[in-house]
C-alpha cells in the first residue's frame, strides 16, 4: 500500500511521454503503475460514487 500521496504531475508527465512518442505503451503502463495511477483513480472514484 501506497504511504505517500499520489503526484499527478507525474501522473501526466509520465502520460505526455507516451502522446508525444517517447515511451513504448507497456512502459508507459509499468511507470503509471508504480506512480500509483491504481490508487489516484481508486480515490476519485469511491468521491464521485458517493
Amino acid at each position: 500500500m501506497r504511504t505517500t500521496p499520489v503526484d499527478v504531475n507525474k501522473l501526466l508527465q509520465l502520460w505526455m511521454e507516451w502522446e508525444k512518442g517517447e515511451t513504448p505503451p507497456g512502459k508507459v503502463i509499468s511507470n503509471l503503475k508504480n506512480a500509483g495511477l491504481k490508487e489516484f483513480l481508486e480515490e476519485h472514484a469511491a468521491k464521485i460514487t458517493q
